[in-house]
């Protein structure tokens, strides 16, 4: 029988916090342990395995309920089926980042040319609207979200 690992040794061992665990195992991203008599909740190491899985994805963004289906290849499912619906999920995510780069870009170049307008620009006179963070095409523009939840401004 392989050795079982109780929450707090696989906390440990996988670098995830055992709130985490128990919150995953709440929405179904990783399944019920077995319970040693006392209750405790017990892990083996294809558990600590599926953790460290969970937590390196989720470092890179992907989402948990498409987590959650994925993990299903790790509880009894085809494994084969894996591969191909990771690299999709990670793919949509790279997607993702490389418009949330470009979007940042955009902002970045606004803020050089308002910062730059800034220090070399006559101060109007009292009285009139500040128009210090206008763009050459106007005032500058926030969307409500990003791809990842962070708003971003547009050109």
């Amino acid at each position: 029988m392989a050795p079982s690992l109780t929450i707090g040794q696989v906390a440990k061992t996988s670098g995830v916090d055992a709130k985490t665990i128990r919150y995953y195992e709440q929405i179904g991203v990783l399944p019920a342990p077995s319970r040693a008599a006392s209750g405790y909740r017990l892990y083996d190491q294809p558990g600590v395995e599926r953790l460290r899985f969970i937590r390196r994805a989720r470092s890179l963004g992907l989402p948990l309920q498409q987590l959650k289906t994925l993990m299903g290849t790790f509880n009894g499912g085809a494994r084969p089926d894996l591969r191909p619906r990771l690299r999709t999920l990670v793919r949509a995510q790279l997607d993702a980042v490389t418009n949330q780069i470009t979007e940042l870009e955009r902002l970045r170049q606004q803020l050089e040319q308002i910062h730059q307008r800034m220090r070399t620009a006559v101060r109007r006179p009292r009285g009139r609207a500040c128009q210090c963070l206008e763009t050459k095409n106007g005032p500058v523009r926030r969307r409500e979200s990003g791809p990842i939840g962070t708003s971003e401004a547009t050109a």
